[in-house]
């Protein structure tokens, strides 16, 4: 499990997974300034960071790197989301406290997600046939082996 990302390194990786192509150190660097006063070497150590941690991978281009990440943003988020789910001494309450959290729109997108993935493989779904099949209950109880000569 990846540790949270820290602010800066976040700051990054957000438009990394935002704009979803190679990035250089000069792009995010630009971006950055926007917000902040930042300087292109600790962009560029931030990169390196998040290469050597695995988030990014990065390839030569001419005489810089060309970044680009390892995952999606939802598959961190996801991580994390597991990663503090399963700390929990009671996680069946940790999920009903993390429910009590969201807001409606929330849950709708999780009940969404979980339409998505599915019934669980021991719950098959009754609405589906082929989950479901097992044998049909006789309209009449049989008869006895005697009554199969009649």
């Amino acid at each position: 499990m990846p540790r949270q990302l820290g602010e800066l390194e976040d700051a990054v990786m957000t438009r990394v997974w935002q704009w979803n192509r190679p990035v250089t150190v000069r792009e995010v660097l630009e971006d950055l300034q926007q917000e902040r006063s930042i300087a292109y070497t600790t962009v560029m150590t931030v990169m390196d960071n998040l290469h050597q941690k695995g988030w990014v991978r990065r390839e030569v281009d001419g005489r810089a790197y060309r970044y680009t990440a390892v995952s999606t943003r939802a598959a961190y988020a996801a991580a994390l989301m597991n990663e503090a789910w399963s700390q929990s001494d009671n996680p069946a309450a940790a999920l009903v406290a993390f429910f009590g959290m969201m807001s409606p729109e929330q849950r709708e997108s999780l009940r969404d997600a979980v339409r998505m993935v599915g019934p669980p493989e021991d719950n098959p779904d009754p609405a589906d046939p082929e989950e479901s099949a097992q044998p049909a209950e006789p309209d009449e109880p049989r008869g006895t082996a005697a009554d199969a000569g009649r």
